[in-house]
């Protein structure tokens, strides 16, 4: 059970992060991260579905931080990324996702390719391009889902969506490589 000072003392730095006056706001995201705890995840979290995206921009690298809870945090922020709300604005939280082991994350970064922005599909295929991931049969089907369900869906076909295609495409296909014979 946490001390009143404890928490006294998380909740005043979460003030202080949160403070949009704040000039060094990471000043005191180092400090929560140090502290860590279940405490201060619960509360992080809780900042980073609210909604507001500064305020989940710093929630999520605090979370990125703390030692402990990494693969809770990753999940809460991809949550947050794939919500259709934050479509247009998420460009900044998937650039915070290089501070988590990505390595079960192919299926989340494909989808954040396909159906981002534009600075959330570039810094998704980056990771695409450069990350180690566990791959096996089910992680090919669901990212075929994905791929069915971008294809599917109505948009202007332009250069872009023609790029993001045939890039798609090769990814896939690369893929299917690795299971021939299996």
């Amino acid at each position: 059970m946490m001390n009143t000072t404890e928490e006294e003392k998380i909740n005043a730095l979460m003030a202080k992060l949160l403070d949009e006056t704040e000039e060094e706001p990471l000043r005191y995201a180092e400090h929560l991260a140090r502290m860590g705890g279940p405490e201060v995840h619960r509360q992080l979290v809780g900042v980073l579905n609210k909604g507001n995206m500064e305020e989940a921009f710093l929630a999520a690298k605090t979370l990125g931080m703390m030692e402990e809870d990494k693969d809770k945090s990753l999940d809460a922020l991809l949550d947050v990324i794939h919500k259709p709300s934050n479509s247009s604005q998420n460009g900044a939280l998937v650039s915070l996702l290089e501070q988590f082991d990505l390595t079960e994350k192919f299926v989340d970064l494909f989808r954040i390719f396909l159906f981002g922005n534009f600075k959330a599909s570039a810094l998704a295929k980056v990771h695409l391009d450069y990350e180690e991931f566990a791959i096996s049969p089910r992680t090919l089907k669901k990212a075929e889902k994905h791929w069915q369900h971008f294809l599917n869906n109505p948009r202007k076909e332009d250069d872009a969506y023609e790029l993001k295609k045939e890039e798609a495409q090769t990814i896939l296909k690369e893929l299917h490589e690795l299971f021939e014979g299996e």
